[in-house]
């Protein structure tokens, strides 16, 4: 059967990319994983729609598949890099997009067996991690040495507990255990994770039921006390990325970032509407294809982004929307209103809570991590991006079992 075949081997996708894209990637330094992944997951899906008896594809997928040719074809002929230099940019830049459509149309299931496994490896997974993170307090360079860098280890331990809440019963108990995994990551001594904990915590223990999620004063009220919370948590870090920046005597390290998201602005305005262009500004590509832009601009002497040493130019996500103009941003802003707006339509009509927390705990993850990360098209990125595809698959099937149209 078709969908049996689906179903092995996408758990097996899955797997290796929880264990090789995300728990050892920083340990075994194979930082094609994450494509290799992809590429077998996209592969899985071609073969699916072949043999399939129709050719439905989501059409918020075309969408996207639409303007990312459009943008491949606009980048060419604008010259925004060298030819490979543009489609190394766009196949990473379409990975995270490719991971949720392939997994969601493939609408894989796990077996009660697979979930068991899934949910007994989360917690030996964790209790491997915990003495690398107790170490990590006590010098920080154990990060370097075991995972290559603190965020890898919040990484890890983010997704472990995900895992882990999926595969289970959505009890009370769980839920704790939840919890208790995820504050593992506090250990990595990072304020995006801090931030993040406290969203997830709040998330996970206030909207337990359907009923609760509305726009009112009280809700309203809650998320303006914790995002406060969340900024006096990550003030150090805010004041280095945003307000120190060329200061005389701010960090080096965190300069690229600063102008990265100061340039980025005049970058959108300069290159109105369409932007610069694939593999032109605050991407890998544009790094690794040394693009003109950086000269441009007159940033191309700053530690982390010049020619010579440019391991910061793919420091952060936000600013290579400038890339895409208009139309990008607004397709970007829509991808997650479409997310959330389904997660809220599953939980009106099912009355389930478990999948909707998940996804919007999952969406919170790329919004903070994406301050200061790529975290959106990186190896973290593409798990995370299955792990929607395979939650919202698995919201349709409910619905559908419901005979409601989604």
């Amino acid at each position: 059967m078709l969908q049996e075949f689906i179903n092995k081997q996408f758990y097996r996708i899955f797997l290796i990319t929880l264990v090789f894209g995300v728990l050892l990637y920083g340990l075994i330094g194979f930082q094609s994983i994450d494509e290799l992944c992809g590429a077998f997951l996209f592969l899985l899906f071609i073969f699916h729609m072949f043999h399939s008896k129709n050719w439905e594809i989501n059409k918020f997928f075309l969408v996207v598949l639409g303007i990312f040719l459009f943008y491949l074809f606009y980048s060419i002929q604008i010259h925004s890099n060298s030819v490979k230099g543009i489609l190394m940019d766009f196949i990473i830049q379409l990975k995270p997009y490719l991971a949720f459509f392939c997994t969601y149309q493939l609408a894989p299931i796990f077996s009660s067996k697979s979930r068991k496994i899934l949910s007994d490896s989360s917690i030996v997974g964790w209790v491997i991690l915990l003495p690398i993170g107790v170490l990590g307090i006590i010098n920080p360079n154990f990060f370097k040495i075991t995972m290559a860098h603190a965020s890898n280890y919040a990484a890890a331990i983010t997704a472990l507990a995900i895992v882990f809440l999926y595969s289970s019963d959505y009890s009370k108990k769980n839920i704790l255990t939840f919890i208790i995994l995820l504050a593992a990551g506090i250990a990595s001594g990072r304020s995006k994770f801090y931030g993040f904990f406290i969203m997830a915590t709040f998330l996970i223990t206030y909207f337990t039921k359907p009923e609760r999620i509305m726009i009112n004063f009280k809700n309203a009220f809650l998320f303006l006390v914790i995002i406060t919370i969340m900024a006096v948590v990550a003030r150090s870090k805010i004041e280095l990325y945003f307000l120190q920046g060329l200061s005389d005597n701010a960090d080096k390290d965190y300069v690229a970032r600063f102008v990265l998201y100061a340039t980025s602005f005049q970058v959108f305005y300069d290159y109105f509407p369409l932007g610069s262009g694939f593999a032109s500004f605050a991407t890998f590509a544009s790094g690794a294809y040394y693009s003109h832009i950086y000269e441009k601009y007159e940033i191309d002497g700053i530690w982390g982004i010049s020619k010579s040493y440019h391991s910061f130019i793919s420091d952060t996500y936000y600013p290579s929307l400038a890339q895409f103009g208009i139309v990008g941003i607004i397709l970007f802003i829509l991808f997650w209103i479409y997310l959330i707006k389904k997660a809220l339509h599953y939980a009106n009509i099912t009355k389930d809570m478990k999948l909707t927390v998940i996804s919007v705990i999952i969406i919170v993850f790329f919004a903070i991590e994406n301050i200061a990360d790529a975290t959106f098209t990186s190896n973290r990125g593409l798990f995370f991006m299955m792990m929607l595809g395979l939650i919202y698959s698995d919201m349709k099937k409910a619905i559908q079992t419901n005979n409601i149209n989604d």
